[in-house]
């Protein structure tokens, strides 16, 4: 089942290795192929992966499991308990199985007894009257075991954010964060979870989506994560970016030399930035992909030369020569002192440290040869990046740091450095997305980014992470109350410990098996769009427990 159900069995996992796979018996119950690894008659797809088997057949395997379990067998006293057993079922039976299982139960280390499951399913379908009732699913779990109280969970998932439907265009997202309610005292069918839920956001959210307002510092990550290639780039191996910039480099770099040359108190981002933003107008070619928010969410108006020649350099480098000469041309105006430029004190590029030698006249000589240029661009980069992240956590209050010090750390390598600013900008990435298109309040924002701080610390970077986040539901209950869910289920349990037993109904916008095909009028593998009706496959979880004598 999958993970939002409160059914303790995962029935849909392909690598268990619980499954069973005998393919002469498979062979032998199942229908022919009909040549695209689809079996005619049921739908199964039969190319990869253990065979599904009939109902029978399974339950001979589940009786054999029983057996060996069964502590008045002399043969098997004293045994250790096996592993549950799933097997897959090709939905030949009237009730349409999918899987059977099995599990031990253990009293004091002792198999007191089995639990028996089956999974039975259900294709796509709007219409509702059609559906199990909740009074329905109160009443096959008594037909099973006769309690005398039951107690009844409900659970949902919703999508807040990720692939859109507009103008029934589905436009795909890699990112994606979903929220898992779950309530007592359910009442209905598909009802709304109520603001008494617990709530959990799941949060996947991958680098580049252009909707995000740090998709133009994703841009230039990119193109710092291609100086990191220095060897690459040297040889021709790796290629350059497109620039961004039709103005060459040497140029650009010529006249921001000029402007500190004639006006030593030239300040970018005051009145004189009038002549040098007219003169990029003219010959910046226009963007698709260019991000209004982002100039007024993270952009920083205190970059010092050093962050403007990168801003500048990484616009419009196209080879190590560019990289090389714009370099050769600072370096010489600060030899000959044509300029005096400011920096920030905590710099830390080979490029502010000549910087830094200009003011006591004693430069020393710098070879730009080899990958030289490049590592000390990169350094520049890496510089300005670390201040923009820092700029937007600490401003924000989100962290301090001394909690970032791993992050900002120039003691490991390059290479080393630019991996912990890639973490640093995926966290970044998260929390804005939360705060930007979830609007979560800080203490939320503060928690998720402990939380990423936390992760990353001691992992890789993986985009396929799923943060979570434990929430109050009226902070995004106006995103779900009016929307249909991707997955509901209900619970009803007896009985305590090792003795409960639970039967699960669950509804889902695309099929919780994936070794059968069900029949659809839809053909796409999620069956809603943004129809006023959805369609939904069920599955149900029955369990029957077994007691030994």
């Amino acid at each position: 089942m999958n993970e939002s159900s409160n059914c303790d069995h995962h029935v849909d996992d392909d690598d268990s290795d619980d499954d069973v796979d005998d393919k002469k018996d498979a062979d032998a119950d199942s229908n022919s192929d009909d040549g695209d690894g689809v079996n005619a008659d049921h739908g199964l797809l039969t190319e990869l992966g253990p065979q599904p088997l009939t109902v029978p057949k399974a339950r001979q395997f589940l009786s054999w499991y029983t057996l060996s379990q069964n502590p008045n067998v002399s043969a098997v006293d004293n045994k250790p308990a096996l592993l549950p057993l799933w097997v897959r079922c090709d939905m030949s039976d009237p009730s349409r199985t999918t899987w059977l299982g099995a599990e031990t139960v253990c009293v004091a280390n002792k198999v007191t007894g089995v639990k028996m499951y089956s999974v039975t399913c259900r294709g796509s379908t709007v219409d509702k009257k059609s559906l199990m009732s909740l009074e329905d699913v109160k009443q096959e779990h008594k037909k099973r075991h006769h309690p005398s109280s039951m107690g009844i969970k409900g659970s949902a998932r919703f999508n807040l954010f990720g692939s859109t439907m507009v103008e029934n265009t589905m436009i795909e997202s890699q990112s994606s964060v979903t929220v898992d309610l779950k309530w007592s005292h359910v009442e209905s069918i598909l009802e709304t979870p109520p603001l008494s839920s617990t709530a959990v956001l799941n949060i996947k959210i991958a680098s580049g989506d252009q909707r995000s307002p740090m998709y133009e510092l994703y841009k230039e990550l990119e193109f710092l994560q291609v100086c990191t290639l220095a060897d690459g780039l040297r040889t021709g191996q790796t290629e350059w970016m497109e620039p961004l910039e039709s103005t060459p480099a040497v140029t650009l770099t010529k006249l921001l030399l000029f402007l500190l040359k004639v006006c030593p108190s030239y300040n970018p981002f005051g009145k004189h930035v009038c002549l040098f933003s007219l003169f990029l107008k003219t010959t910046k070619p226009k963007s698709e992909t260019d991000t209004p928010v982002f100039s007024s969410f993270l952009e920083r108006g205190d970059l010092d030369f050093v962050e403007q020649l990168w801003v500048r350099m990484r616009k419009s480098v196209t080879s190590c020569q560019d990289i090389a000469d714009c370099l050769k041309l600072v370096i010489e105006a600060l030899r000959y002192s044509d300029i005096k430029p400011w920096i920030h004190r905590d710099s830390s590029s080979s490029l502010s440290k000549l910087i830094l030698q200009c003011y006591h006249q004693q430069i020393e000589t710098v070879s730009l040869t080899g990958v030289t240029p490049v590592n000390m661009l990169l350094e520049m980069g890496l510089d300005k990046m670390r201040k923009d992240y820092i700029n937007y956590l600490v401003g924000e209050e989100l962290t301090t740091l001394k909690h970032l010090s791993y992050f900002l750390s120039t003691e490991v390598d390059l290479q080393e450095q630019a991996i912990r600013l890639r973490k640093l900008h995926h966290l970044l990435e998260i929390v804005v997305t939360c705060s930007t298109f979830l609007a979560l309040p800080y203490d939320c924002l503060f928690l998720l980014t402990q939380s990423c701080l936390q992760h990353y610390k001691t992992s890789p970077e993986d985009e396929e992470h799923e943060f979570k986040l434990q929430i109050k539901p009226a902070l995004i209950s106006h995103f779900y109350e009016k929307e249909h869910p991707v997955m509901w289920g209900v619970e009803v349990s007896s009985g305590h410990g090792p003795r409960e037993v639970r039967t699960c109904f669950q509804l889902s916008d695309r099929p919780l098996v994936d070794h059968v095909i069900f029949d659809t009028e839809y053909p796409n593998e999620t069956v809603n769009g943004d129809c006023e009706d959805p369609a939904f496959f069920s599955t149900t979880v029955c369990c029957s427990l077994a007691s030994f004598a």
